[in-house]
């Protein structure tokens, strides 16, 4: 099986060798596009990016072998002018509601209701987070990249991955926190409230 930094050279001479490629990735691209922008947003984009990386067949590096993290990049380079789409997914999710169907497992509802909830909280947080960091953490969670792999995607330092890393990861928990804890002191307040 050939690596795509294979396939590439070959494509530089024979353009239709291009196809492997796209034939290996687009599946990837695509879900990483879709859970950011959305559906409808998502072939577009990942055809987009194909087109892009195709007209830059000559600025590859081909002393890397897996061609994902280039192509992920582009990816996110080409959300930030669909970025309205992406904030309507993240405006969805955090206004999500209780599921619709009941079911006779109290458990189950609850873990449910628990479920949208917490969607909610995290993709409010995403959206208020600033588009590097918010960029940085979905490339590790959603597309499964490595630091390394994130670092070439977004063409910065591996120490600048770390650091934008950490800082999502402590907004995330600082807020996920701070409104459990908020949630928990008002749940408190009405229970003291109503107590004889």
């Amino acid at each position: 099986m050939s690596t795509d930094s294979e396939i590439i050279l070959r494509a530089r001479d024979r353009p239709a060798a291009f196809a492997e490629l796209y034939d290996r990735h687009a599946a990837v691209v695509h879900r990483y596009v879709a859970r950011r922008a959305g559906q409808s947003a998502a072939e577009d984009v990942t055809s987009e990016t194909f087109l892009v990386a195709f007209e830059r067949l000559d600025s590859y590096d081909v002393r890397r072998p897996d061609a994902r993290p280039w192509l992920l990049g582009i990816a996110t380079n080409l959300l930030k002018k669909h970025h309205r789409a992406e904030a309507k997914i993240l405006k969805a999710a955090a206004r999500a509601a209780a599921p619709e169907t009941v079911d006779d497992d109290a458990d189950l509802v609850t873990a449910r209701v628990d479920a949208f909830a917490a969607t909610g909280k995290i993709a409010r947080t995403l959206r208020g987070m600033a588009s590097v960091d918010r960029d940085t953490l979905l490339l590790y969670a959603w597309a499964d990249l490595s630091y390394e792999d994130i670092a070439q995607a977004m063409n910065v330092p591996i120490g600048t991955v770390r650091s934008r890393l950490n800082r999502a990861r402590k907004i995330l928990k600082n807020k996920l926190s701070l409104s459990t804890l908020e949630e928990e002191t008002e749940n408190d307040r009405g229970r003291f409230a109503t107590a004889p």
